[in-house]
């Protein structure tokens, strides 16, 4: 397509409306929605052929005007009153977006007679009618001066105000009253809109990283980059352009790519208004792939077309921080300290502090000493009293971080320099974050750079691989901080055992690192962590215990959420893959601070408690000795005998529990806790509880557990499963055993929908009171909901996999499914085995952003295990039927 510009196009003719308007003259309103569509049309048919972004821009804010004005001029042509139509905010500036608001200001001399407040009101009623979208105020002078100095908000909209057409004295007279030196000073301006950027970060997690980023608000976003145009308004009465680059706060080459990373945002922000049709910022899931089209890419061997887009967007924002971070920095030089310059605090040859920023003490520091790019890293982590870095300081960084070679990277200098900045006591996670900010980092460790930006299309990691990474260092720096010993108690016990917390750091470092290669990223992780720490001075065995750490980095989640850790022999077989306390201690961090930094919404007690009880069995087993496995029998026995002990103190004989239990197999009693036992124990010999017999509770981790005990039946299963999720309910974990007189011993784990657990007394109440109802009703099974899936979920498409493994010697049958996350699936599931007349021993059920990962412990009506190719796929099949 052959591209063009807007010059060549006539997009409003106004000698053409206005023989219109005069040939008609009551025909406004439909001559300006004509006029409009035909323009905003013609507006984008240019952009689809190929016109460039800023001329979209430009271009719609130039016709806006030119509607603005003649519809003003029509109206207010016998006012009485002075009247001064002004755009302001983004509009001012000239810029207007597609979907973006029309912003004006009607201003006044003095308060509207009833005359003019009519004219007002029709004129707006006018633009509405004919359908832009104005955002719109009107004061007097007085009224305007007042709200721009009570409200930053305000002076800012009216630092970019443009007059179209109106008062020209009045106009000025308002831009006289609210500059700088009247109200707002650059000073005090500076100061709050730095406070509001501050504040804006914080409401995005402080990260651009997210899956659905705002590419107004967010850190790196456009919106940054009006904040830098503010400030040097305010004090230098300029714009971001070559008049900034003239006060020497920008390089030509800082300011092209400036520029560059603006006209990347501004296209992304046009392709969302068209895309929509309305004001949209935010690049949603449902956007993403069709941007990523529209901008050319195509997917690859290892990596999606959306996640090459993304990459590109991500990496641009980093950019724009960059620069946001060293403009801001320029600022804060120029505006705070010009009258208050101290005395420079020379730290060494290399190195001074001016008022509290690092500084180079010349601009041939890092040529004459390379190593000093991450010497200035380590000199902050050993002073907390510096502030941030010197912004020509930044600007020498980045110039010369091609310093960072492979001669650069085998020096011995450089190479105990990194070692010393990731085992300092504090400032870790601050540094690796500004070396990753200011490329430092990617440079030094160039497989990190594969993962810069990089995202990866699913709702389980909600950051980009780098940013992910960095906030796994960061959790489990936080494990080091006494004040925050509270929040993970058991970790932070831990970690303040840990021999060489380094080992850690650098295996959270590694352990993503591969991500996107193609192949197992642990096992090539490993590589690359084993060898680092190689060439780092680490000694062959601690390089080997990080690589293993990478590479067995997802055992322990998997193992947790996926298996049966009431079963000793799985317990057996992780504790032998651990081998040592040592192992499990680091890899239990590990996991957690992982799991933790993936997605807020993925950490819940419930995933802490798995993670902690698998932690204390294994380090039991490891006790106890790897070569000396506990039998299931043992483990049985165990329980029963605490639960004897604990229910004696209630006054329960032996005898009684003898003649309940005899019933009970020992999976039963291998499943469930002493605590567990003792309690659904008091429930069964309570007489005036009639069956099914029900109670729910929470636990004293925090957990809502649900115990059902009722006669054996095919549908008990798909009725619980679909009344629980009709109450808002997902069930984490299930444990059902079949008495020898063919009773149902269920205890479920329940979690909200948005993964916390049920905590009030009432939700309780509920929860037991509608089971009781539904499973007095056998025959009557609630049918599964069929909601649609969420707006996020619809956009991934998972295939459902359904794979079986029998356990050797415990004659059962495991059944693993993958399939898409969504309402019902549980009780579609649950259908499918009643209908094939399958009975669950134990499930465990998970989830991974949009994946559901389920495992069932099943057996046949007849508790054997499916060991014949007909009966598997059977099943196999009914559950297709049901879930696909």
């Amino acid at each position: 397509m052959t591209n063009i510009t807007l010059r060549s196009i006539e997009i409003f003719n106004v000698k053409s409306f206005n023989n219109q308007l005069e040939s008609k003259p009551d025909q406004l309103l439909s001559l300006l929605k004509e006029t409009i569509q035909s323009g905003q049309e013609a507006i984008k048919q240019a952009f689809e052929a190929g016109a460039s972004t800023l001329e979209i821009v430009h271009t719609r804010a130039s016709f806006i005007d030119q509607i603005l004005i003649q519809a003003f001029n029509v109206h207010f042509s016998d006012c009485n009153q002075s009247v001064a139509l002004i755009a302001v905010g983004g509009y001012g500036r000239g810029e207007l977006h597609p979907a973006s608001d029309i912003d004006l200001m009607l201003l006044l001399k003095e308060k509207e007679s009833p005359e003019t407040k009519e004219k007002l009101e029709q004129f707006l009623m006018l633009l509405w009618d004919s359908k832009l979208d104005i955002g719109h105020s009107v004061r007097t002078l007085t009224e305007c001066i007042d709200e721009a100095t009570k409200d930053i908000t305000v002076v800012t909209n009216l630092m970019e105000s443009r007059l179209l057409t109106g008062d020209e004295s009045l106009f000025n007279d308002m831009v006289d009253a609210t500059g700088p030196d009247k109200i707002w000073n650059s000073k005090d301006f500076f100061k709050a809109k730095l406070d509001e950027q501050t504040q804006r970060h914080r409401k995005f997690g402080d990260t651009a990283y997210n899956l659905e980023p705002n590419i107004k608000e967010n850190p790196g976003g456009l919106r940054d980059l009006q904040m830098i145009g503010w400030v040097a308004k305010r004090h230098f009465g300029t714009r971001i352009s070559h008049e900034l680059a003239d006060h020497s706060f920008l390089s030509q080459t800082e300011l092209s790519t400036l520029n560059e990373c603006q006209t990347y945002l501004w296209k992304i922000r046009i392709h969302l208004h068209y895309l929509t049709g309305k004001h949209e910022d935010r690049m949603l899931f449902d956007l993403q792939r069709q941007l990523a089209s529209d901008f050319g890419y195509e997917d690859g061997d290892n990596n999606l077309a959306i996640e090459q887009f993304m990459q590109k967007y991500y990496r641009t924002v980093l950019e724009l921080e960059r620069l946001n971070e060293l403009l801001l920095q320029l600022f804060r030089q120029e505006i705070l300290y010009t009258d208050e310059q101290e005395e420079p605090v020379v730290i060494n040859l290399r190195f001074h502090v001016i008022n509290d920023y690092i500084a180079a003490r010349n601009e041939d520091i890092f040529i004459d000493h390379p190593s000093s790019l991450l010497e200035i890293f380590l000199i902050m982590e050993l002073h907390p009293e510096i502030r941030g870095v010197h912004a020509q300081t930044i600007r020498l960084i980045r110039e010369h971080k091609h310093l960072i070679d492979e001669k650069f990277r085998a020096s011995q200098t450089a190479k105990q320099l990194f070692i010393d900045i990731i085992t300092q006591t504090r400032g870790v996670t601050h540094e690796l974050r500004r070396m990753n900010r200011y490329g430092i980092l990617a440079a030094y460790i160039p497989a990190f750079n594969q993962i810069v930006g990089r995202m990866q299309y699913d709702l389980f990691h909600a950051y980009t691989v780098d940013q992910h990474t960095l906030f796994v260092v960061r959790n489990m720096r936080r494990l080091s901080v006494p004040n925050f010993a509270h929040e993970q108690p058991l970790a932070s016990g831990i970690f303040h055992h840990l021999e060489k917390p380094e080992l850690l750091y650098l295996a959270g470092l590694f352990h993503d690192i591969a991500k996107g290669r193609g192949g197992n990223h642990a096992e090539l992780g490993a590589v690359d962590a084993e060898e680092f720490c190689l060439n780092h001075g680490q000694s062959e065995e601690d390089s080997k215990f990080v690589g293993w750490l990478v590479k067995k980095h997802l055992l322990m989640s998997m193992v947790a959420q996926r298996k049966d850790i009431s079963d000793p022999e799985v317990i057996f077989a992780f504790a032998n893959e651990m081998g040592s306390l040592a192992h499990l201690d680091n890899l239990y961090l590990l996991t957690m601070c992982d799991i933790r930094a993936t997605n807020p919404k993925q950490w819940n007690s419930w995933k802490a408690n798995l993670l902690a009880e698998l932690y204390h069995k294994a380090a039991a087993a490891i006790k106890a000795g790897l070569d000396n496995p506990i039998r299931r029998e043992f483990v049985s026995q165990e329980t029963r005998t605490s639960a004897t002990r604990l229910l004696a103190k209630l006054g329960v004989v032996s005898e009684e529990l003898n003649e309940l239990w005899t019933p009970f197999p020992d999976d039963y009693f291998i499943n469930h806790t002493p605590y567990e036992v003792s309690w659904h124990s008091q429930i069964l010999l309570d007489p005036e509880q009639s069956l099914p017999k029900i109670k729910s509770r929470i636990t004293s981790r925090g957990e809502a557990e649900i115990f059902i005990y009722s006669e054996e039946n095919d549908k008990s299963f798909a009725i619980i499963a679909s009344t629980l999720e009709q109450l808002g309910l997902n069930i984490a974990d299930a444990k059902i055993n079949i008495t020898d007189d063919n009773f149902a011993i269920n205890s479920f784990k329940v979690l909200e929908d948005n993964g916390s657990s049920p905590t009030e007394q009432y939700r309780m109440v509920e929860i037991t009171d509608k089971l009781m109802s539904r499973l007095t009703n056998p025959d009557d099974i609630i049918n599964p909901s069929n909601r649609l899936p969420s707006r996020t979920q619809k956009n991934f498409s998972v295939e459902t996999k359904i794979r079986f493994d029998q356990l050797v010697g415990n004659d059962i049958t495991v059944l693993n499914i993958v399939a898409s996350d969504r309402h019902g699936l549980l009780a579609n599931i649950a259908k499918a085995f009643a209908e094939c007349e399958i009975h669950i021993h134990h499930a465990k059920i998970a989830t991974a952003g949009e994946k559901a990962l389920d495992n069932f412990y099943i057996t046949d009506k007849n508790h054997n295990p499916l060991l014949d190719d007909q009966s598997l796929e059977k099943l196999k099949s009914t559950l297709l039927k049901y879930l696909n």
